[in-house]
């Protein structure tokens, strides 16, 4: 589909936001409204899960009925916070599958890492609730495949957290690129640089709070550690899966929306550990072509040195075109024309990411409306990313297959679309 007919085709979607939230307390946020608030449990009530909760609660929205988390302490922690809120203290469970039987709950949010999401997905859409899903929306192509059939057997409203769709600033340099005036992109390049505060990967007990077993979940059980428990999983390769699947995959969403892209036709990955090896387990430097069918699209990150001389640029995206350029991030983008000496012109915008992307979920499940980003889109991002790290793993280049979801005469890297899960666990693709 070429770019202009699809992006007709995704109407008005907005056009990608990050998750900018602040993290204070909930008895800071604002009152609840007399609007129809929506039934919500919780699952997965660490930082992150709280984040968009709040998110909830500041467009007056919500009323959490239901907590679940493995670590005891997070739990506790959140219902009282919650309850200091609304006003009613949230159920709490172990067990997410007990949590999706409460009666009279309307939708769930999805907080937890990433190699839970599949299972608790397509749970929550089988009980007929409505989902809100943190991204990376799976932990590999196939999963995300049977998630896309659930939620399209299901008919329920589903969000999934590309908040960078509710920026202003995609949104405009999408139809200031589609206007021409810089005439026909040739090339863009997304990066997000910094160095990551690790810590220690010294193999130790878990908190006793914590059921690290059940934190685990289908993915392997690796040996627990500070660098692989809470908040630091996103650099782990059974859990978060690194820098880019992780973080990166903000701005490759918004990068493929800007264009009207669908998933790439190749890929090519090169990187390696050589600042950390020893503390992660996915590359602190990488580099990605995506060949993509308007223009070639590169990723680069580096997790170490990351002192820029130009630090203004270090997370965002460079589009180049014929006669000029465009740069953008989460709260600017900027003109920079080609001809010599012409002024360059920056356009600043405001707006919460997170509240906007969490009132377009519950106004669809309040109205039937569709939500912004549908499980459909989420799963080609997610595919995006997940193509390069198993171009990655591979080496060379890859070709993807879109309409079979396969790689094209690779038989090593097609095996990688789907992953193992562990005993205890069936994966939900069953083809």
């Amino acid at each position: 589909m070429n770019p202009v007919t699809r992006r007709h085709f995704l109407g008005s979607a907005a056009i990608g936001a990050a998750a900018l939230t602040q993290t204070k307390s909930f008895a800071a946020a604002a009152p609840l409204s007399q609007a129809r608030r929506v039934k919500i449990g919780l699952i997965g009530t660490g930082w992150w899960g709280l984040v968009v909760a709040k998110a909830g609660f500041a467009v007056k929205g919500i009323e959490i009925v239901a907590l679940c988390d493995v670590d005891s302490a997070h739990l506790e922690k959140a219902a009282v916070e919650i309850e200091a809120v609304q006003g009613v203290r949230p159920r709490t469970f172990k067990n997410y599958e007990e949590l999706l039987g409460v009666d009279g709950m309307e939708a769930v949010i999805i907080g937890t890492p990433t190699q839970w999401h599949a299972l608790q997905f397509i749970a929550a859409v089988n009980r007929g609730l409505d989902v809100y899903c943190e991204k990376p929306l799976a932990a590999d192509i196939r999963e995300g495949r049977a998630m896309v059939n659930a939620a399209e057997r299901s008919g329920r409203i589903v969000q999934v957290g590309f908040q960078r769709r509710q920026s202003d600033a995609y949104k405009q340099v999408r139809d200031f690129l589609d206007g021409g005036k810089f005439g026909r992109v040739v090339q863009a390049e997304a990066q997000i640089n910094f160095s990551a505060g690790l810590k220690d990967p010294t193999p130790v007990a878990p908190p006793p709070t914590l059921d690290w077993d059940a934190w685990c979940g289908p993915a392997p059980l690796i040996p627990y550690s500070e660098q692989v428990g809470h908040l630091s999983w996103r650099l782990e390769k059974t859990t978060g899966q690194g820098h880019l699947y992780d973080w990166g995959i903000h701005l490759i969403d918004a990068t493929r929306m800007i264009l009207g892209e669908t998933t790439p036709n190749a890929i090519t990955s090169a990187g390696g550990i050589f600042k950390h090896h020893g503390r992660i387990t996915t590359p602190d430097t990488l580099n990605v072509m995506f060949e993509f069918a308007r223009c070639p699209v590169t990723w680069r990150h580096r997790l170490w040195g990351a002192q820029e001389y130009t630090p203004e640029i270090n997370n965002g995206i460079m589009f180049f075109c014929e006669s000029g350029s465009v740069f953008v991030a989460d709260n600017r983008w900027i003109e920079i024309p080609g001809a010599k000496d012409s002024p360059r012109v920056v356009h600043q915008v405001e707006g919460n990411l997170s509240n906007l992307h969490m009132a377009e979920f519950l106004d669809s499940v309040r109205t039937r409306k569709p939500a912004g980003t549908s499980v459909a889109e989420a799963h080609m991002t997610t595919s995006t990313v997940k193509l390069a790290m198993i171009a990655y793993e591979t080496g060379g280049r890859l070709r993807w297959d879109a309409a079979k979801e396969d790689f094209i005469g690779n038989p090593t890297a097609s095996k990688l679309l789907k992953h193992e899960y562990r005993a205890g666990y069936k994966h939900p693709h069953t083809a």
